[in-house]
């Protein structure tokens, strides 16, 4: 049995939604989407009902209930290892989940100061020096990844590291960050994915506004 539900929170806002969903969108991994919005001051009361850590996303699969960007993406690249979410060679699969751990636990300055916001229009945006740094650290991965494979994405094809990245896409885009031409075609490859555009095109219909997540 292979039948996935996904929870999520707004497409607007919910980064950490939009990694396993984007993963699983792009590849064609059949899912069922349940949004469950940020409609309380510190998230939703719901999302008790689906985890018992309180938060999304949140993948269930028969009696698993599992939590965690990439541990989910992780489970589904296992069930089906034909969308090939991982590079097939050995060394390069070890980097793409060096890259995605990375993501997935640093750039903390980055997440503080400029969450992700679909609505938002890009206008430049004062930061900080450490905002900076995670802005030039991300940028050469993005760089090195891209003269490794040859592009379009990091890996050459689509895969779990761009899942990873894409929430930074919005970041750089609507906060003006990104200062490299390398920079900006890895961003327009992601914004090109249909699939990050079916998200984009929920994020803006949606009529939920967080105050503390506008930035």
């Amino acid at each position: 049995m292979r039948d996935l539900t996904l929870y999520i929170g707004n497409k607007n806002y919910s980064s950490w939604s939009l990694r396993p969903w984007l993963a699983m969108e792009a590849t064609g991994i059949p899912f069922k989407e349940v949004l469950i919005p940020f409609d309380f001051p510190a998230g939703n009361p719901r999302f008790f009902e689906i985890s018992d850590v309180g938060r999304v996303p949140v993948l269930h699969h028969g009696k698993l209930v599992l939590t965690e960007s990439l541990a989910i993406i992780e489970y589904v690249a296992e069930l089906y290892p034909e969308a090939a979410l991982w590079p097939e060679d050995r060394a390069e699969r070890a980097v793409a989940r060096a890259l995605s751990a990375e993501m997935h636990s640093g750039f903390q300055a980055l997440r503080a100061s400029c969450p992700m916001n679909m609505r938002r229009e890009p206008a430049a945006f004062a930061v900080s020096d450490a905002v900076h740094a995670d802005v030039r650290r991300i940028e050469t991965i993005w760089k090195e990844s891209l003269q490794r494979s040859g592009g379009p994405f990091l890996f050459g094809s689509f895969s779990a590291a761009d899942a990873m990245f894409a929430p930074v896409v919005n970041r750089f885009e609507i906060y003006e960050l990104a200062a490299s031409r390398s920079s900006a075609a890895y961003m327009n490859t992601i914004k090109s994915l249909p699939a990050f555009q079916r998200w984009r095109d929920g994020a803006l219909a949606e009529s939920w506004i967080v105050p503390e997540d506008e930035a």
